[in-house]
C-alpha cells in the first residue's frame, strides 16, 4: 500500500466538492509534462487526469482576455482557405468551414473554462487552495534557499497545514514551481477562536423594523444610479458573536443534532469566507519558522514568516488566488456570474458603470475590511464633493458673467489716463518701466477667482468640511457594526510578527496576563527623539528644495523682465509661474520616492507593537513629508509672495541680496490659482496614467513571456495566471488614500483661490474609483483580505487639514486677495459708494531721483515714456514732507490692515461656531445602529448562558449514567 505523503494525513473523505465544479466533466487524460511513475501528491489517488491538457491555441494575456488575438502568422502557421468569392460552392463550403471553426473554438472555449476552474481546488477536487506559494528554482541555486523552503514547509504541515505541489514541467513557463495550501476545518476552528473571528449567531431581527418611513418610501422610487437588486441579491444580516468551538455542536447536514449549536453553519464549505480563510492561513504562514529552532542563525527567534522568504527571494511569490477569470462570453443577466470576481468587474471595475453606487458588501467579502473600508470612504467622499462642485462652477459663472462690469480691471484695461500709468521696474536694472495696461490681462483672469462670490464659495467649503468629517463618522460607525470591526483594535488585533521578532525583552500582559514582548519607556523615548531628529533634517531639505525653486522664479523674472520682445516681458510673471509650478511638480514627485523609504526606516526603528500602530506612524511621517512637499511652494504665493517686498528706494534684498518677486498690481491670486491648477491637476494626470498603464504593461509583458515560452500543451492554471498579474504595493491602501487626502487639502486649503477645485476633484474620483476597482479585480493578484475597524489616522489628519483649511482660507481672502481692501475704499473712502477710482486708490506714486542705484533701469526707454520723473507701484505710501526720500504708510494702510485682521477674527469664529453647531446637533452614531449592538450584545450574553447550562446538563447527565 502506498504511503501517504507527509502533510495529507489529515484528509477527510467527507469534504464536499467546490460547488462551480459539480458539473464539472473531467477528461481523463495525462497531466503534460508531469512524470507519470511519480506517486501521487494528492491523497487519496485522485485522477491525475483533473488537470488536463488543451490543445488549442493559448489564451490571450491576463489583463486582455476581452480582445481577440490573431497570432497565427507570429507562430509561423497560416490557417487562411484561398477561395473564389464568387462561386457558390465555394461561398458554402467556406460558411460550413466557418460554422466547424466556430464551434471548435467554443468547445476548446468551454473546455478551456472547465480546466481553469479545475485548478482553483487541489487534485481531489475537494480541497479548496488558500494561499499559493511560488518560487523560480536556478540550476545554480543556493542550497540554503531549498533548505529554507523545506523546513518552512514541514513547520507548515506541523501546523495543520495540508500541501501539494506542482513542478516546474507542469507550468506554462516551464521554470516556476508552486506550492498549494489548504487549511483544513479543524484547523481553520481553531484559529477561528485564536484570532477572535466573529461568526453568525442569529439573524438580524431588528434590521427592517428600524427602517423609517422615508426610507421604505425612497426604496419604491427608481434610480439610474441603484445596482440591479436581480445581479446582486441581498444578503443576510446575521447577528454575530466570537468564534468558540465549545459552543458550535457537531451537525448533520444542514440540521443540528439536539439543536445546540449556537452558530448558523448551513455548510462547512461556505461557513468561513475565502477572506476568512485566506486571512487564517496567512496568520500561520506569518509566523512558521524557516530554519530549525536550534539554528545558531536564529539566535534571537527571527528567521520566521513568509513575508521574509519572499524579500530574500526564497519564494518569488506568495498569494490567495482570485476566484476565476473576471470577464465571461455569456450575459450576466441571462446566465449570471460565474464567480464573484466576474459579478464585481461587471458591476463595478468596468467604466461604463461609473455612475452607480458600489456593491461595497461583496467588495468587503472578496477583498476584506480594509479595502472595503477605503472604497466605501472614497465613494462617500466623492458624493460629498457633488454640491460643493456645483457651487465651485456657480461662482466660476458668476465671474465670468460680471468680469466685464469689474470697475477696477476695466480702469486697468480701458481708462485712458489709468491704463497708460508709468509704472516702476518690477525688477532691478534689466527691467524698464511699463504701462499698467500691459496687466490688463492678468487683471481680468484675477477677477474671475477673486470676486464676492468666492468669498461665499470659501465660507460654505470651510462648512462642508465640518459636515464632511461628522457625516463620515456616522457612515463608519455603521460600517464598523455591520462589518464587525467595532472592537477590532481593541479585541482582535495580534501583535506584530515584526515586533515579536525583534524585541527580545519579555514581561506579562496585565489584561490578558500573558508573556509578551515589551520595550521600556526609555527605549522607546531613545528611538523616538532618534526618528523626529531625522524627520526634521529631511522635512527641512525639502523646505531647501522650495527655496531653489523661489529663487528659480526671482531669477527668471528679472531675465523675462529685461527681454526686448515684448510679448515675452508682458507675459514673464505668467511664464516663470508655469515654467516654476511644473519644475516644481518634478521635484515633488522624485522627492516622494526618496521619502517614503526614509519613512520607512524610521517607522521599522521606533518598534510599533501592532500593525495599526505601524502604519499611524508611517502614516504621519510621509504626510509630513508630502504636506511639506505639496504645500510649500503653494504657502510661499498665498502668504509671502508680494509682502515683503519693501518699496522703490528701499527694497528688502535679505534674500541672497536679491530682491524679492512682486505681485502683479491686481494681486498675486491668478499666480497662486496657476500654481494650483498645475500642482493638483498635473498630479491626478500622472497617477492615473501611471495607475492604468504600468500595471496593464507588467501584466501583458509577464503573461506573454509565459505563453511563448513553451508548450501549448499545458493548462495555464490560475496559479499561475494569478503569478503573471502585478503584486499589490507592500504598503497597501497607502498611497491611495495619500493621494486622496493631499487632495482634500487642494480642495479644502486654497478653495478660496481655485474654486473649480471641487469640481476637478470629483471628476478625478469618478474615474479613480473605477481604475482602482479595475487594478484590484483584473491587474493585480488578490490581495490579502486583512480587517480594519476604521480609516485609522488618516481621520485625524482630515480633520487638521479642516482646520488649517480654516485659517487658510480666511488669510487668503483677507491679504492675498482685493476683497477687503476694495471694501474698505467702497465704504470708507469712495465719494460715490462705487468701485470708481479704486485703482488709482491702490498704487502710491515714487519720485524716480530716489531710486537706489542698482535699481536704476538700464534702458529707461526714453522714446516710449519720455523724461520720467516718478512712476506708481502697487501699496499704500505716501511721501514724507518733512524727510524727502522718504515714505511712510498712509491711514488707509492701517485701516485696511485692521479691517483684514477683523475679517479673520469673525471668519474664523463663525466656522469654529457652526462647527460645534453640527458636532452637536449630528450625533456620531445612528440611533439605529446603537439598538442593533444593544441586541446583539443581549443575543451573546444569552448565548454564553445557555452554553454554560446546557455543559451542565451534560455533566449531570454524565454523571448519572456513570
Amino acid at each position: 500500500m502506498a504511503r501517504v505523503p507527509i502533510g495529507f494525513e489529515l484528509q477527510e473523505e467527507g469534504h464536499k466538492g467546490d460547488p462551480a465544479l459539480i458539473n464539472v466533466t473531467q477528461i481523463n487524460v495525462n497531466y503534460p509534462g508531469y512524470p507519470q511513475d511519480q506517486p501521487e501528491v494528492a491523497p487519496g489517488g485522485s485522477e491525475p487526469g483533473l488537470y488536463p491538457s488543451v490543445s488549442d491555441n493559448s489564451p490571450a494575456p491576463i489583463g486582455f482576455e476581452g480582445h481577440v488575438q490573431s497570432e497565427l502568422k507570429e507562430n509561423g502557421e497560416d490557417n487562411s482557405v484561398s477561395v473564389n468569392m464568387d462561386s457558390p460552392q465555394n461561398e458554402e463550403a467556406g460558411e460550413d468551414e466557418d460554422n466547424s471553426k466556430d464551434t471548435a473554438s467554443l468547445l476548446a472555449a468551454e473546455e478551456m473554462m472547465i480546466n481553469e476552474k479545475a485548478t482553483l481546488v487541489f487534485r481531489d477536487g475537494k480541497r479548496k487552495i488558500d494561499y499559493v506559494l511560488a518560487y523560480e528554482p536556478e540550476d545554480n541555486e543556493d542550497l540554503k534557499k531549498e533548505q529554507r523552503r523545506n523546513t518552512f514547509e514541514k513547520n507548515l504541515i506541523e501546523e495543520g497545514l495540508e500541501l501539494e505541489h506542482e513542478g516546474k514541467e507542469t507550468s506554462k513557463n516551464g521554470k516556476t514551481c508552486f506550492t498549494k495550501v489548504h487549511v483544513p476545518w479543524e484547523t481553520m476552528l481553531r484559529y477561528a477562536e485564536l484570532l477572535n473571528v466573529k461568526m453568525p449567531l442569529a439573524v438580524n431581527d431588528m434590521e427592517t423594523q428600524l427602517e423609517s418611513c422615508f426610507e421604505n418610501c425612497w426604496k419604491k422610487f427608481p434610480s439610474p444610479f441603484e445596482l440591479d437588486e436581480d445581479l446582486l441579491p441581498e444578503e443576510p444580516n446575521y447577528f454575530t458573536a466570537p468564534f468558540n468551538r465549545s459552543r458550535m455542536d457537531q451537525y448533520i447536514g444542514v440540521e443540528y443534532i439536539d439543536k445546540e449549536g449556537q452558530f448558523v453553519i448551513k455548510d462547512k464549505d461556505t461557513f468561513f469566507t475565502h477572506a476568512q480563510r485566506s486571512k487564517i492561513c496567512y496568520e500561520i504562514l506569518s509566523r512558521a519558522h524557516f530554519l530549525d529552532l536550534d539554528d545558531d542563525d536564529d539566535k534571537f527567534n527571527k528567521k520566521f514568516g513568509v513575508r521574509k522568504l519572499v524579500d530574500n527571494q526564497t519564494y518569488n511569490a506568495a498569494y490567495p488566488l482570485h476566484d476565476g477569470r473576471y470577464h465571461s462570453d455569456h450575459s450576466l443577466l441571462t446566465v449570471g456570474k460565474d464567480n464573484d470576481r466576474h459579478l464585481l468587474y461587471e458591476l463595478w471595475a468596468r467604466p461604463g458603470r461609473w455612475y452607480k453606487y458600489q456593491p461595497l458588501d461583496q467588495i468587503r467579502g472578496y477583498f476584506g475590511e480594509k479595502v472595503g473600508i477605503y472604497f466605501s470612504w472614497l465613494g462617500f467622499y466623492t458624493s460629498m464633493l457633488i454640491p460643493v462642485a456645483i457651487a465651485g462652477v456657480v461662482a466660476f459663472i458668476y465671474g465670468l458673467a460680471t468680469i466685464m462690469d469689474d470697475v477696477p480691471s476695466t480702469e486697468i484695461c480701458e481708462d485712458p489716463v489709468i491704463s497708460n500709468y508709468t509704472m516702476c521696474p518690477m525688477c532691478d536694472q534689466r527691467c524698464s518701466y511699463w504701462h499698467l495696461s500691459d496687466s490688463c490681462t492678468y487683471s481680468r483672469a484675477t477677477y474671475l477667482f477673486d470676486n464676492p462670490a468666492t468669498v461665499c464659495f470659501a465660507i460654505v467649503m470651510a462648512l462642508w468640511a465640518s459636515f464632511f468629517l461628522e457625516f463620515w463618522k456616522r457612515r463608519q460607525a455603521e460600517i464598523e457594526y455591520e462589518w464587525d470591526v467595532a472592537d477590532f483594535e481593541e479585541g482582535e488585533e495580534t501583535v506584530r510578527p515584526e515586533y515579536e521578532a525583534s524585541v527580545s525583552r519579555r514581561r506579562t500582559n496585565p489584561v490578558t496576563n500573558r508573556e509578551e514582548p515589551y520595550v521600556p519607556g526609555w527605549s522607546k523615548g531613545f528611538r523616538y527623539f532618534t526618528s523626529f531628529s531625522i524627520l526634521l533634517f529631511f522635512l527641512a531639505l525639502v523646505l531647501a528644495a522650495v527655496f531653489s525653486v523661489i529663487l528659480y522664479r526671482i531669477v527668471m523674472s528679472a531675465i523675462l523682465y529685461g527681454n526686448s520682445e515684448s510679448i515675452i516681458k508682458t507675459r514673464a510673471s505668467f511664464i516663470s509661474s508655469i515654467s516654476a509650478a511644473c519644475i516644481n511638480l518634478v521635484i515633488i514627485l522624485i522627492l516622494n520616492m526618496f521619502y517614503q523609504r526614509v519613512a520607512y526606516f524610521l517607522t521599522e526603528l521606533e518598534q510599533h507593537r501592532t500593525l495599526t500602530e505601524w502604519e499611524d506612524a508611517f502614516t504621519f511621517k510621509m504626510f509630513l513629508f508630502q504636506f511639506v512637499n505639496f504645500y510649500s511652494s503653494i504657502f510661499y504665493i498665498a502668504f509671502f509672495k508680494g509682502k515683503f517686498v519693501g518699496r522703490p528706494g528701499d527694497y528688502n534684498r535679505s534674500l541672497l541680496d536679491k530682491r524679492q518677486e512682486e505681485c502683479d498690481p491686481s494681486g498675486c491670486l491668478i499666480e497662486l490659482c496657476i500654481q494650483l491648477g498645475i500642482v493638483m491637476v498635473g498630479k491626478q494626470i500622472i497617477n492615473n496614467v501611471k495607475e492604468i498603464l504600468i500595471p496593464k504593461l507588467m501584466v501583458w509583458f509577464r503573461s506573454r513571456q509565459s505563453l511563448k515560452e513553451t508548450s501549448e500543451e499545458k493548462v495555464y492554471s490560475r496559479w499561475e495566471q494569478d503569478y503573471n498579474l502585478a503584486s499589490m504595493p507592500a504598503l497597501g491602501l497607502f498611497d491611495e488614500y495619500l493621494e486622496m487626502v493631499i487632495q482634500y487639502g487642494f480642495v479644502t486649503i486654497f478653495v478660496a483661490a481655485f474654486p473649480l477645485a471641487p469640481l476637478f476633484a470629483l471628476l478625478n474620483n469618478v474615474i479613480e474609483i473605477r481604475v482602482d476597482a479595475y487594478k484590484f479585480t483584473t491587474q493585480w493578484k488578490r490581495p490579502l483580505a486583512e480587517r480594519a475597524q476604521d480609516i485609522g489616522i488618516w481621520f485625524g489628519i482630515l480633520r487638521g487639514i479642516s482646520a488649517i483649511a480654516v485659517i487658510s482660507n480666511a488669510a487668503i481672502i483677507a491679504f492675498t486677495s482685493e476683497f477687503i481692501p476694495k471694501l474698505v475704499y467702497l465704504y470708507g473712502y469712495s465719494p460715490d459708494q462705487t468701485l470708481s477710482g479704486y485703482t488709482n486708490f491702490s498704487l502710491s506714486e515714487f519720485k524716480v531721483q530716489y531710486f537706489a542705484p542698482q535699481s536704476v533701469p538700464d534702458d529707461p526707454k526714453m522714446e516710449i515714456f519720455g523724461n520720467v520723473t516718478q512712476c506708481r507701484y502697487r501699496g499704500y505710501f505716501a511721501d514724507d514732507p518733512s524727510s524727502p526720500g522718504e515714505y511712510k504708510y498712509t491711514m488707509a494702510y492701517w485701516h485696511i490692515l485692521a479691517a483684514k485682521l477683523a475679517f479673520v477674527v469673525v471668519f474664523e469664529n463663525l466656522v469654529v461656531f457652526c462647527t460645534w453647531l453640527v458636532m452637536y446637533l449630528v450625533p456620531d452614531m445612528p440611533y439605529k445602529v446603537k439598538l442593533q449592538m444593544l441586541r446583539e450584545n443581549f443575543l451573546a450574553k444569552e448565548a454564553l448562558f445557555s452554553a454554560d447550562s446546557i455543559q451542565k446538563q451534560r455533566e449531570r447527565k454524565n454523571a448519572s449514567s456513570n
